[in-house]
């Protein structure tokens, strides 16, 4: 079947910060060997000339990196990752304190509530 994507967005800009996401994560961890771009457009449901855009964008980035006879692997760089890191969580955190902002709330306001969330999430 496939995932779920915007259609009113790129697919392969869609696939890039999904990879992305789990590559930060760590479910794809330093120097993991990626599936073959058959096999992940198969697992999204979109054509391998998509998914292969997708893994274009990300080696072009520096996340990924190809051996030619073995496939694709992401990058051992711990440093860059960290810093990739970061700077997703940072901007994830400025566009919640724009919408907080925009139904009225300061950011120590929208801080209290994430507190609020993450111990109904640890019960």
């Amino acid at each position: 079947m496939g995932e779920r994507f915007d259609m009113s967005r790129p697919i392969y800009a869609q696939i890039v910060e999904r990879l992305k996401a789990k590559i930060l994560a760590g479910v794809y961890p330093p120097g993991g060997h990626l599936d073959s771009v058959r096999d992940m457009a198969a697992a999204a449901g979109v054509n391998p000339n998509t998914m292969q855009r997708a893994l274009a964008q990300l080696e072009a980035e520096g996340l990924v990196y190809t051996e030619r006879t073995t496939g694709r692997f992401v990058t051992e760089d711990t440093a860059l990752l960290e810093q990739l890191r970061d700077e997703t969580a940072r901007a994830m955190t400025a566009e919640y304190l724009e919408k907080m902002r925009g139904i009225g709330y300061g950011p120590a306001e929208a801080a209290k509530l994430m507190t609020g969330w993450e111990t109904k999430e640890s019960d």
